[in-house]
């Protein structure tokens, strides 16, 4: 096998590898005792925090904050996710699974890079990365809290507490104040009662009502 086929094929692999990521679950929420999340899920809605935190925050690279908040669970797809309880009484080796995963890709080394500086929390990147993660917590529990379930408060308190960044402490005073729905309810929308075509163009009209603006879209 040539170097240029070993190449795709430690591509291929790691792309299955990845994949898994999707069938690996979220521990937190069996003791919250409702919803469901898996780690790729998880990654991929804390990439778009991190992006959009990296908007607030001018100093940052977007583009490494983004891969960084891809890869910083990384690992979990061999280690599974641990949460808090299970971490009280160990720890698997994630560290040493990133860095199994580094040496199985030619651009391992770029992820190895990316995922210890996360953890290291000493560049601006790093530190909005992982308020993006607990953003990310933040706003799974506040899905799970609009459901019904009264702990999940507690637990989005405790969370709080755990942001560094300027920007994420004020954005998370605008999420707590705000519903997981708003940007689709229906309350105060003709289209959901009777689908006339005359209401179906997204107006913004409820947003504006909360005191938000939004931009118009070019007709």
């Amino acid at each position: 096998m040539t170097k240029n086929n070993d190449t795709y094929r430690q591509i291929v692999d790691f792309i299955y590898e990845t994949g898994i990521h999707s069938q690996t679950p979220r521990s937190g929420l069996w003791f919250l005792g409702s919803g469901r999340q898996s780690v790729a899920e998880h990654l991929f809605h804390t990439a778009m925090i991190a992006y959009a935190l990296a908007h607030l925050e001018p100093r940052v690279d977007r583009m490494k904050v983004v891969l960084m908040a891809l890869f910083h669970d990384i690992g979990e797809g061999r280690t599974s996710d641990h949460n808090y309880v299970h971490q009280r009484y160990g720890r698997l080796n994630e560290t040493e699974a990133v860095t199994d995963i580094s040496r199985s890709v030619p651009f391992g080394p770029e992820i190895l890079d990316l995922y210890e500086e996360e953890h290291e929390r000493k560049t601006p990147e790093a530190r909005l990365v992982k308020d993006a993660d607990t953003l990310e917590w933040i706003a799974t529990l506040r899905g799970e809290e609009e459901k019904g379930n009264t702990k999940a408060r507690e637990w989005i308190g405790i969370a709080v507490k755990r942001l560094k960044t300027v920007p994420a402490k004020r954005l998370v005073g605008f999420m707590l104040k705000t519903s997981p729905d708003s940007w689709w309810s229906m309350v105060g929308d003709a289209w959901f009662v009777d689908r006339n075509e005359r209401d179906r163009k997204w107006s913004g009209k409820e947003t504006k009502k909360r005191g938000v603006t939004r931009r118009k879209s070019k007709s």
